[in-house]
């Protein structure tokens, strides 16, 4: 049977936007594979992991085949197949028993399959659903800000994730690893929210799972296209374009953010960020491999920038500053500290501090919708 007959991009596309998800090595054998689904006109690709699902689709109207029909299939062996395959190629894919041939040009492939009937998709909850709707390019930019901050592997599992707030009329994202804490918030039109009251009264707060935070950094884009976001009881569901993302949400009570921003500051250091961007790369070529600890002395007009290693081997940078304040001596992590200079685009960055011992605030002049805190470490 001929499942259809279409251009190599009709399938690459809305392939590569939902293989992401698909583990290598599953205890499953068929969460390996993607759902290939014809009903007339409409080619629907879905991929699961349990946790995440992501459905997309693409019009086969340009394309032949023979009817409806669905089968599943290993989503790499078929992603790498069509990418390798020439970009005016025109790609057939048969079903052959229990066995997906994959015809263009002279080429051939013949794939195992699984019965679609088999494949675990994900069902959506039920009871209250509230939905607001954002650009993707401001959605992608509040994930930019904080996700980097983000746990990896932590035995409080609720750190390995992004927490999103809805508040009123303010969307906030929250990631900290217990070292350092990223913030930012945006405002939300009052026209976007459905299911939500305008006056403030509405507060909802959820965990996002860490690779769904990174599967919508790789699938958003920056334009003004609309993204809609429903937040379900244990799921929520994002929809841009033509793909659909749900997530599982994680259980558990994110810590209270707002007890970790310090609120009154004694001294602060404005400096320009690129500058300090470029001295820090430098600096951390030298650092200690496992601690990659560095040495901030700061002074009236100066900012030292010190590392050393195992070796010996010592790295020392010193650039102008706005400071009148009193000195300091600290030290911090450095991948820290370029995780937020790198995904921040402001000219100049405000750096606060009390004392060597207490966390230290960065943030962007003029902007309160931004918050970095970073604690320092013995160096």
């Amino acid at each position: 049977m001929l499942l259809i007959k279409t251009r190599r991009d009709t399938l690459l596309g809305p392939l590569q936007a939902v293989s992401g998800i698909v583990e290598k090595r599953h205890t499953l054998p068929i969460l390996s594979n993607v759902l290939l689904e014809k009903r007339g006109d409409l080619l629907t690709f879905l991929a699961t992991d349990i946790e995440i699902q992501i459905t997309t689709s693409s019009s086969s109207a340009d394309g032949d085949g023979d009817g409806d029909g669905a089968v599943t299939v290993g989503a790499r062996k078929l992603l790498e197949i069509l990418r390798s395959l020439p970009d005016s190629a025109e790609v057939s894919l048969f079903l052959d028993d229990r066995r997906l041939l994959v015809k263009a040009g002279k080429s051939r492939f013949s794939l195992q399959t699984l019965p679609a009937e088999d494949f675990p998709s994900m069902a959506l909850s039920e009871g209250e659903v509230r939905k607001f709707s954002v650009t993707q390019k401001a959605f992608r930019h509040l994930l930019a800000q904080t996700q980097y901050s983000m746990a990896v592997q932590d035995v409080r599992f609720y750190l390995n994730g992004l927490l999103l707030l809805v508040d009123g009329n303010d969307l906030r994202a929250v990631a900290t690893d217990g070292h350092r804490l990223a913030y930012s918030s945006m405002p939300l039109a009052d026209e976007a929210l459905s299911g939500l009251p305008a006056d403030g009264a509405a507060r909802q707060e959820l965990i996002l799972p860490r690779k769904a935070v990174m599967e919508l950094s790789r699938l958003l884009v920056d334009n003004e296209e609309p993204l809609s976001i429903e937040m379900l009881s244990n799921q929520i569901r994002f929809r841009f374009g033509q793909i659909s993302l749900v997530s599982k949400l994680i259980d558990g009570r994110f810590p209270d953010y707002e007890r970790v921003v310090p609120v009154s500051l004694r001294n602060i250091v404005t400096v320009n960020r690129s500058l300090l961007l470029q001295s820090m790369i430098r600096a951390a070529i030298l650092t200690n491999e496992k601690f990659r600890g560095v040495r901030l002395m700061l002074s009236e007009g100066s900012l030292k920038i010190m590392a050393a290693n195992a070796e010996q081997e010592e790295a020392q940078e010193e650039i102008e500053v706005d400071y009148h304040g009193e000195a300091l001596d600290v030290g911090f992590n450095v991948a820290y500290l370029l995780d937020v200079l790198n995904n921040t685009s402001a000219e100049t960055i405000d750096w606060g501090f009390n004392d060597a011992n207490s966390s230290a605030l960065l943030t962007v002049p003029g902007n309160e919708r931004f918050k970095y805190v970073v604690m320092p470490m013995r160096i």
